[in-house]
């Protein structure tokens, strides 16, 4: 079942499904491959090239948010309906080398509208390696890609 929201500022629906609601808890492993560590963030970055090779942070944050994609879209009009992220908050606790599998374990904890608020715990087999709060919003893909297509029009990119 869906529930139809409306967003009064710019008349835009939400076929959200009841079901998206706060608790619902999502899991995800993923090997660490090398081209996911520190030296391919920015392969044009000297420093980069020269640091550690362990799982990015940055490549983290993708992680977390390909996590909350996975959990959200069986509850709303995908693909129609997408999720972006538009907040991070995170900790990076410990190092993890290419080779080891990193569960990610999400929970949504809350549902305002079209935001939604996640907690995420993220363990590579041998310890924590992350705790973040992470917001997602709901859009309307075609909305959202035709107001994108005007931005780079207007650029002249």
């Amino acid at each position: 079942m869906f529930v139809i929201k409306i967003n009064t500022k710019n008349q835009r629906r939400s076929a959200v499904k009841e079901t998206l609601q706060p608790g619902l808890a999502f899991e995800f492993k993923f090997k660490v491959p090398e081209n996911k560590t520190v030296p391919h963030l920015f392969p044009e970055a000297a420093e980069f090239q020269l640091m550690p090779k362990v799982l990015a942070t940055g490549f983290m944050v993708g992680l977390f948010e390909w996590t909350c994609i996975q959990a959200v879209n069986p509850h709303i009009d995908w693909p129609k309906e997408q999720t972006v992220g538009v907040g991070v908050q995170l900790t990076h606790l410990a190092a993890t080398p290419p080779g080891l599998e990193v569960t990610v374990s999400a929970r949504l904890e809350a549902v305002s509208g079209r935001k939604l608020t996640f907690s995420i715990v993220a363990h590579d087999g041998i310890e924590k390696i992350s705790e973040c709060k992470h917001e997602r919003f709901v859009i309307d893909a075609e909305g959202f890609n035709s107001r994108l297509q005007q931005k780079i029009a207007k650029s002249g990119i």
